[in-house]
């Protein structure tokens, strides 16, 4: 097949409860001209044989990958590197998008377009947030992620081809939290306008050891990563973006990565410690902005453990 306007980036990893249900997802989709690259990063269970069963009895365009396991982010890279559509769309093996999916996503006159994602876990399902816009300039889009004004993920977009390959853009393999924010905001700010749908396309599903697995310490790591996301647009003269990461970003990304540790019955001294190791409350006093959020920095910062000690007691009222 020449004509390729979409390939999907399917990264799995021991996904046998789920993959069948997110390649039917894909397999139906109400488009054509698309290929799937299914990149196993060396899962342990039947995950590549249920991956193989479900192509075998489709005509759809498909790509199948074995790799040892190296993590999400280098089966993404690699899913890149055999790309070959105008687009790229990533789908999460545990997921599942809607038969309009790649429709909402192909627009050609665009660098990028963007549909609605939520997330369910079991009867529970968020709300989408909802554009008053048919179409953002990129610049916008990236000052209101940074401002926490949007709930956003990486795989809400597709991304032209031809720009993820002119400047070599990869998923960062040293870390294991906001890769993906990452790179999204990089390549982001190569295009110029984005094309919005309100469509609910995808789904987000939440299993309790995905949350298990994000319920680390290690959500702290990302504060780094966005320290070279704000050196990376100083490089590219744009500082009030590398502004907005330091005085707003950063100190969000903090506090909600500290509530949650809180929420989900982390020992306090381990996360003092570990704020206290990465110099987080100096970065947390940075902050600059809605005038409510800053009052509860400010009361953490005067006295971390008589606010943990009402947190705990009020949670997400103070």
């Amino acid at each position: 097949m020449d004509n390729i306007k979409i390939s999907i980036i399917l990264p799995v990893f021991n996904e046998e409860d789920y993959i069948k249900a997110t390649l039917d997802s894909i397999i139906n989709q109400d488009f054509d001209d698309f290929e799937v690259i299914v990149v196993d990063d060396g899962s342990g269970d039947r995950t590549l044989d249920i991956v193989k069963e479900t192509f075998e009895n489709s005509d759809i365009n498909n790509q199948i990958i074995h790799q040892k396991n190296k993590g999400v982010s280098a089966a993404r890279n690699k899913g890149i590197s055999l790309a070959r559509g105008e687009y790229i769309v990533f789908v999460d093996g545990d997921d599942y998008i809607l038969t309009n999916h790649l429709k909402e996503l192909y627009n050609p006159q665009y660098d990028f377009s963007l549909s609605q994602m939520v997330k369910k876990e079991n009867d529970n399902i968020t709300d989408p947030h909802i554009y008053d816009v048919d179409e953002i300039t990129t610049k916008e889009f990236i000052k209101q992620e940074l401002e926490m004004k949007i709930p956003f993920n990486f795989v809400q977009l597709s991304y032209k081809l031809d720009i993820i390959k002119k400047y070599n853009l990869k998923f960062r393999e040293d870390v294991s939290y906001g890769e993906d924010t990452d790179f999204a905001l990089r390549a982001l700010s190569y295009g110029d306008s984005i094309k919005i749908s309100n469509e609910i396309t995808y789904y987000y599903l939440q299993h309790q050891e995905s949350l298990i697995n994000t319920s680390k310490l290690k959500r702290f790591d990302y504060i780094p990563v966005l320290e070279d996301l704000a050196d990376f647009f100083k490089r590219q003269n744009q500082n009030d973006l590398a502004e907005l990461i330091q005085t707003s970003r950063i100190p969000r990304a903090i506090f909600g990565n500290m509530n949650f540790f809180f929420y989900h019955n982390y020992d306090y001294d381990d996360v003092i410690q570990k704020m206290k190791e990465l110099d987080l409350f100096d970065k947390l006093s940075k902050f600059k902005g809605d005038k409510k959020f800053a009052l509860k920095i400010k009361l953490f910062l005067l006295n971390p453990k008589l606010y943990y000690i009402m947190w705990k007691k009020f949670k997400n009222s103070i």
